[in-house]
């Protein structure tokens, strides 16, 4: 099996402790987020709905990630009421046609790691990743420069994603 190498990440992983080394976490991105009201694009909040919020990722795999955390800080999907899961999910498909009138990707990765092991770099909140795709989007620069090429700088895709979910929610 080949191994491909993101070490760019570990400092983002690095500045949270895990929950279960002590019990306590040393902060928590999304509850830092939802609770800093006028921040939101300072710290990349892109909506926030009655249950959950968006925000986009500092450390994109591609233009447009974002992640949906619910706004109760719960460190798994058992722990979410059925409320606070279909308030999600409801955002997941709100989400999709957001960055679907922005970009037209050609596919989404959505996925959720549950557990320090199961590869989430923030454990103690659970939140989904939402990852546009386009045909071709991989290339020669992450695998022999170990460098990820994306097109567009985080304030101006917050400041697009934050329009376009206003729009629409209009609408």
């Amino acid at each position: 099996m080949d191994i491909l190498w993101s070490p760019w990440r570990s400092k983002y992983i690095q500045a949270f402790k895990d929950e279960n080394e002590n019990g306590k976490d040393k902060s928590c991105i999304f509850c830092d987020a939802h609770k800093s009201p006028g921040k939101e694009k300072e710290l990349l909040v892109v909506a926030k709905r009655e249950k959950c919020f968006v925000m986009l990722n500092k450390f994109p795999y591609n233009g447009g990630h974002v992640m949906i955390a619910p706004v109760r800080h719960v460190s798994g999907i058992e722990e979410l009421s059925e409320e606070e899961a279909l308030n999600l999910f409801k955002t997941i498909k709100e989400t999709i046609k957001v960055l679907n009138h922005i970009s037209n990707p050609h596919g989404f990765n959505i996925g959720i790691n549950q557990g320090r092991v199961a590869g989430a770099g923030i454990p103690c909140h659970i939140h989904i990743h939402i990852v546009p795709r386009w045909n071709g989007d991989t290339s020669f620069m992450p695998v022999i420069c170990e460098t990820k090429v994306v097109s567009q700088a985080l304030v101006e895709t917050q400041e697009i994603v934050s329009k376009t979910f206003e729009e629409l929610a209009a609408k």
